[in-house]
């Protein structure tokens, strides 16, 4: 098989979560474990960072793919979904995986795929720890794909712990309360090994201090350390200042094993340190706390990563890993942005970037899987912005028509499309120069227009 017949091959043979829904997920581990043993146990053969969460995984982990990068390392990084290209999911250094690589691999084992039955998860999975097993990367920066406990990267061993905001998304999997939403993220958290919470939700924060303890885990809380807030902006980079918390005389019962820092109650602040990001979005003031947290924790086990690496990476994160999607501006006059929030914190997120970014207009390019709940998302969409309402070409999507038809229930009216070139089409063709159009509500709703921008913009 050539490459092409290769991806075919995966996306049609193998259950699929972003086509097949819940059914594609597996609950256990035994496939990623049967592979991996077929292949010589490859993730026992590089360190690794595990990262979960419901919001600011992604974003985490290309931050801290670009900072081991710009200090000198080796670094794998493990994502997905991907937003154009498959091969965007496996990277070394930024740059992805070969498709000769892809199709050697598929080739070599399609017998036993035959066998196993795994899903097309768990064979990326697979591939990308032969890949970075057989390159000897430094060290691997690897994202969850759904939830952690049962998580088909699960298998790891990291030197860290990373555990982004826990949000309500995928409930049908991973359970209706964030506290249930949680214990599945924690579930990353291994014997002994430090885990950095980013941020501290107080309906959650004693669900990973418990783990903590049975793991004997060190659990630090970046927001009791680190407070940030954005301070400016220019076209390309948004400039986020960050304080170093001194604890207080505060009773707040912080009590994770090894924990020292007190939640923010009676603090005082140390000097404020400004740092410059390619990430534009205004939730990465949220995620920095995280991102210099984890390069602190890694640091002290013994990573050389010198503090103006950090920075130096942080200012060109887009540029060394390839990260997409996440308030990316496409174009000007009119402005037009995408991001792939797609659940009730992300939208919050997204409707506060917007309400930031001046605008005479909105016009809003809107698409969802059927499986999100829309009675939650869509009354915190604003009733004055023109809609856009369209689908990609996957069974889980949700059709345009009946979107719009649920919409117009709060209040949202607009024209529905086939495709979502088309309706990004209809909104430039109707936006005035001084006016912005979002486009969002899915990953492959971003994924489609991104195929499509080039054709777009000519």
């Amino acid at each position: 098989m050539n490459y092409q017949e290769t991806l075919d091959y995966l996306y049609r043979r193998l259950p699929m979560f972003t086509r097949d829904g819940a059914a594609a997920y597996k609950k256990d581990l035994t496939n990623t474990l049967a592979l991996c043993s077929l292949i010589g146990n490859p993730q026992h053969r590089f360190k690794s960072i595990h990262i979960a969460g419901t919001n600011g995984k992604g974003s985490i982990s290309h931050a801290l793919a670009a900072i081991l990068q710009a200090s000198g390392y080796k670094t794998g990084l493990y994502t997905s979904p991907h937003l154009v290209d498959f091969r965007e999911r496996i990277r070394i250094n930024g740059q992805m995986i070969p498709e000769k690589i892809v199709v050697e691999f598929v080739q070599r084992f399609k017998d036993d795929f035959e066998v196993i039955q795994p899903s097309f998860f768990e064979v990326t999975v697979a591939l990308a720890f032969d890949y970075f097993a057989t390159e000897k990367v430094d060290i691997a920066v690897i994202e969850t794909g759904l939830g952690g406990r049962l998580d088909s990267t699960n298998v790891i061993t990291p030197v860290l712990s990373v555990i982004t905001n826990i949000g309500k998304d995928h409930t049908n999997i991973l359970g209706n309360t964030l506290r249930e939403i949680a214990g599945e993220k924690a579930g990353i958290i291994k014997q002994g090994v430090p885990v950095v919470i980013s941020e501290y939700q107080e309906e959650v924060a004693d669900v990973f201090r418990r783990k903590a303890a049975e793991t004997g885990s060190e659990l630090i809380f970046a927001a009791s350390r680190l407070r940030s807030r954005i301070s400016g902006r220019d076209l390309g980079h948004q400039y986020i200042q960050v304080e170093e918390l001194i604890p207080g005389d505060s009773s707040s019962p912080l009590t994770g094993v090894g924990e020292t820092q007190t939640w923010p109650g009676n603090i005082q602040t140390g000097t404020g340190e400004i740092y410059k990001l390619d990430l534009l979005g205004t939730y990465q003031a949220k995620n920095l706390p995280g991102m210099l947290t984890a390069a602190d924790q890694l640091r002290k086990s013994g990573w050389n990563i010198p503090p103006g690496n950090v920075k130096e990476a942080l200012a060109h994160v887009r540029e060394l890993t390839g990260l997409r999607g996440r308030w990316e501006i496409l174009r000007n006059l009119p402005m037009l942005v995408c991001d792939t929030g797609h659940n009730v914190d992300g939208w919050k997120e997204v409707l506060d970037n917007i309400a930031r970014t001046p605008h005479h207009r909105l016009h809003l390019v809107l698409g969802v899987m059927a499986d999100k709940d829309l009675d939650e998302m869509l009354p915190l969409l604003p009733q004055h912005a023109l809609y856009y309402f369209c689908q990609v070409d996957l069974p889980r999507a949700l059709p345009a028509k009946d979107l719009a038809a649920k919409a117009a229930g709060f209040g949202l009216k607009g024209q529905y499309f086939e495709n979502v070139p088309a309706a990004v089409r209809a909104a430039l063709q109707t936006a005035e120069k001084d006016e912005l159009i979002f486009v969002g509500g899915s990953t492959f709703i971003v994924g489609d227009l991104l195929l499509a921008s080039d054709k777009l913009n000519g």
